[in-house]
């Protein structure tokens, strides 16, 4: 075929198309709507799992753990303990608290110094404060590494000081899963959507297909409109969840803001990245002419001229 006639003849049924959707301003903006919700509401909850990451930070600092020396053991056995631990791959830090700065700092901030001053001794151990590497404080590697620091005779006690950053790690791992588990419901959603829409349109034109496939119309040719149809409604409804979710990030930015700098800090909450804004059109698009060409493949069979 010729490809100027061919990318005419797509000029045409993409043209008509819009056409059609134009004449029927109510249902376009209905079905629209719908499909912009159920994209937009995977995308809004994989957008909270990208703040809450990225406003923590992965709380990537705050992983340690705390190894209390056996009383009484001398400095300079710390300092030579901290350099045996600093040679493990997966400790990127260690740091020696001897047993007095331990007891200076304490009487700083407890309000006890006069009470501490009728001891005899110091009863405060020395400490080492160990930060694994990044790449190693996953909740397997942490033990692995408590059980190393516990296994030494001079140590006490090996206490991690934050059990509640792998929950909160591991919250935001079931929150991904939820994602992609709303994400493929809401998709099935969209397709049951734009399926029914180019149904009832099918049915609409029923006869117009029918002459058309009286004088020589194939399948492929009368299905056409129809899959740019869904095409527009599956761009159509990225657009709407973009304005959707730029709308909530404008809304609630100035409460999180607000928030933020309760705790001391400046955080603005990020809108749909370009990867998000890709996934988002790309998956509409794809939805859109999927459900268009499952409908129109399934009905278009059914309708043949009558003689």
């Amino acid at each position: 075929m010729n490809p100027a006639i061919f990318g005419t003849r797509h000029a045409q049924a993409l043209l008509g198309s819009l056409g059609r959707l134009k004449r029927n301003p109510l249902a376009t903006v209905l079905t629209l709507l719908v499909i912009g919700l159920a994209l937009a509401l995977p995308a809004a909850l994989g957008l909270f799992v990208i703040n809450a990451q990225t406003a923590t930070g992965g709380f990537s600092n705050a992983v340690d753990m705390s190894v209390y020396l056996k009383s009484g053991l001398p400095v300079a056995k710390a300092q030579q303990l901290a350099a045996n631990a600093r040679e493990r791959p997966e400790v990127a830090q260690v740091t020696v608290i001897a047993a007095d700065e331990g007891l200076a700092e304490f009487r700083k901030y407890s309000g006890f110094g006069a009470a501490l001053d009728a001891l005899q001794t110091n009863p405060l151990p020395n400490v080492l404060h160990v930060m694994p590497r990044r790449g190693a404080s996953s909740a397997a590697d942490l033990d692995s590494l408590r059980r190393y620091f516990a296994a030494w005779p001079e140590v006490d006690v090996v206490q991690l000081d934050t059990e509640w950053v792998l929950r909160f790690n591991a919250i935001l791992a079931v929150l991904r899963r939820l994602v992609l588990v709303a994400a493929v419901l809401l998709g099935a959603g969209v397709l049951a959507v734009v399926g029914n829409t180019i149904r009832l349109e099918i049915l609409n034109r029923r006869a117009e297909i029918e002459v058309t496939k009286l004088v020589g119309g194939s399948n492929a040719f009368v299905r056409r409109p129809f899959l740019y149809t869904g095409l527009l409604y599956g761009i159509g409804g990225a657009v709407l969840a973009t304005a959707i979710l730029e709308t909530a990030v404008l809304v609630l930015d100035p409460s999180v803001a607000t928030l933020a700098q309760l705790y001391g800090s400046r955080y603005a909450l990020q809108g749909p990245s370009g990867q998000v804004l890709a996934a988002l059109f790309g998956g509409g698009m794809a939805l859109g002419w999927l459900g268009a060409w499952i409908s129109a493949h399934r009905h278009l069979r059914s309708i043949e001229p009558r003689a």
